[in-house]
């Protein structure tokens, strides 16, 4: 790879590759959201049918089961997750799955915040997954399904035992709409609209099976609730939540976007069409990948590889060679340099990862941009090792 690579000619249509919040819909525009119930109260009529629409919908598309409950809840991804750990944790001991830094997020609030003591942790370094076949089921279990700063999911639900006595707490905001959930081997999952859907930020979902709900109305934590975390009363549900009845107001613009990313996802095959998507995109940069002299997978395991957000690390020998800041600062320059361009934006490694690239892969980002990027990384990897060669 010499500094004489040609600037690409072709463009990605949409440069948006951020892994949240993520591109919108293929078509969108600000006439999809003309139709919100905008100025009218979330408990009005209207406000209400909005909400449950939304709920109604995510069952559809996602393909949730009939008897487990979908509520709308505030602060996204991570008041969803908060709720469940909050309200469901202390019952009995407890192993926290993580390999990436959400997952170890949740782990500290378990041990720091919640100062649980029978806690068990099972990690494993940025590109891994850890032993799965060391956790324990009869205890409560928190993980992450997709890790979306590393890049590295589970393959599938198979290392769940249907027959587990602990519940199973599911972080799946970079999972769902573009992997296929093992519903019957989770109790608690959680997402954002700001992922696969490309949805606007702020609410989170709280997915509950009826194992959930029945530890939920058996058992009172030590510890004093806030109302933003409460879902029962008097010992039982608040069957509200989960009918459109949110705890907080939300944002009657942000429904109305999530309801239209939703039907976009019908209209494309609904769930089936979201994956096949999803793992054309992933298709699209693993080949590239493959190929390259410079760059690689961050997952080591080509099974566990996100069909969302796609990691890679850059192994030119040049570059490995470098310290840790120096690589962290070539890896900077081809952000840079691609978002100078205007053709892919907000594609660097989460903070906390190792230095390289986080290209958003999701439903609905387009085949034809990631192709079209392709040439590009090339390009700016190019630039980046020209200045190296000249600074040394």
């Amino acid at each position: 790879m010499t500094a004489s690579v040609a600037k690409p000619g072709l463009r990605p249509a949409n440069p948006n590759f951020s892994s949240g919040p993520c591109a919108k819909r293929p078509g969108w525009s600000l006439e999809a959201l003309a139709d919100a119930a905008l100025g009218r109260s979330h408990r009005a009529k209207i406000g209400k049918s909005k909400l449950e629409e939304a709920i109604a919908l995510t069952r559809e598309v996602l393909q949730v089961p009939a008897d487990y409950r979908i509520g709308i809840v505030p602060a996204s991804d991570t008041g969803a997750v908060e709720m469940a750990l909050w309200s469901l944790l202390g019952a009995r001991g407890v192993d926290m799955v993580s390999w990436e830094s959400f997952g170890a997020g949740w782990v500290t609030d378990v041990v720091k915040q919640l100062k649980l003591t029978d806690v068990r942790t099972f990690d494993a370094p940025y590109g891994q997954l850890p032993d799965l076949a060391k956790v324990d089921f009869d205890r409560d279990v928190v993980f992450t399904w997709n890790g979306t700063t590393s890049g590295v999911r589970v393959p599938n639900g198979d290392f769940i035992p249907a027959d587990r006595e602990g519940l199973t707490i599911c972080d799946a905001t970079s999972a769902a709409f573009a992997q296929r959930l093992d519903f019957a081997k989770l109790d608690v999952v959680t997402f954002s609209w700001q992922k696969v859907l490309g949805g606007e930020g702020a609410h989170g979902m709280l997915i509950l099976s009826p194992r959930a709900v029945a530890r939920l109305e058996s058992y009172k934590p030590a510890w004093p609730l806030p109302k933003i975390f409460r879902l029962t009363s008097g010992g039982k549900l608040i069957e509200g939540i989960f009918k459109g009845e949110t705890i907080n107001t939300p944002s009657m613009l942000c429904v109305e976007d999530y309801i239209d990313a939703l039907n976009w996802a019908k209209s494309v095959g609904g769930l089936d069409g979201l994956v096949a998507r999803a793992d054309a995109n992933f298709a699209a940069l693993d080949a590239f990948a493959q190929t390259s002299a410079w760059l690689e997978n961050l997952a080591v395991d080509p099974a566990t590889r996100s069909n969302t957000s796609v990691c890679f690390s850059i192994v030119d020998p040049e570059v490995a060679a470098l310290d840790k800041d120096g690589q962290a600062a070539f890896a900077k320059g081809i952000v840079s340099a691609l978002e100078k361009e205007g053709v892919a934006y907000d594609i660097g490694a989460y903070r906390d990862a190792p230095s390289g690239l986080r290209i958003w892969a999701g439903a609905t980002v387009e085949t034809s941009d990631l192709q079209a990027l392709t040439a590009w990384l090339d390009w700016a990897f190019a630039q980046q090792k020209a200045m190296l060669k000249a600074a040394a």
